[in-house]
């Protein structure tokens, strides 16, 4: 081979290894440039503390029942509406029974807010005491249960209006606001 074709050769081949090169850096420039993939909408989706299969979602702190629900596409807060059959826990018992028109959650820290009609009664309560208000929040980390607007408790044939009721599932306290209305009180 003559001096002048291997100079040409040696060229072709800079040129070549140049031109790869570039092709390499702008394909890793633009790889993943595209819109991700929507999530599958048909599959349970596991999450951090919980996991959501058919209609019901459930953590190591509450389980729902519902009839739609809705959430992020990190999945990490949602909307849930027609909950019924919810089950609050205290030390990893069934504490609490909670229906609501519509909660709205926090995967990951496990805390929820129930607004609408929303009834919550204590399971295996001998007395059967249930609560109905308008607004309910779960603090997961104080394990606080706080109905803040007016609660109606009822006990047999008894109402009670209460301005808000706050439950300490950790130290088991029940703090009471303002009280309207008698309840006759038996030994």
């Amino acid at each position: 081979m003559t001096p002048a074709r291997k100079r040409l050769w040696k060229r072709a081949a800079i040129v070549a290894g140049v031109l790869f090169g570039i092709w390499v850096v702008v394909e890793i420039w633009l790889a993943g440039g595209g819109p991700a993939p929507p999530p599958p909408s048909s599959v349970s989706m596991n999450l951090q503390g919980g996991h959501v299969v058919t209609n019901r979602i459930t953590t190591k702190s509450w389980t729902f029942d519902y009839e739609h629900a809705q959430l992020s596409p990190d999945g990490l807060t949602g909307s849930v509406d027609g909950v019924r059959n919810g089950v609050v826990f205290r030390k990893g018992k069934p504490y609490l029974k909670i229906s609501a028109e519509h909660v709205q959650l926090d995967i990951e820290s496990l805390d929820f807010t129930a607004v609408g009609k929303v009834h919550v009664e204590r399971i295996d309560d001998p007395a059967h005491r249930s609560f109905d208000t308008d607004l309910v929040t779960w603090t997961n980390n104080a394990k606080l249960l706080h109905m803040d607007h007016p609660v109606y408790v009822h006990s047999g044939d008894q109402t009670l209006r209460i301005d808000g009721i706050t439950v300490d599932f950790d130290e088991n306290t029940i703090h009471f606001g303002k009280l309207a209305g008698g309840v006759e009180i038996k030994h």
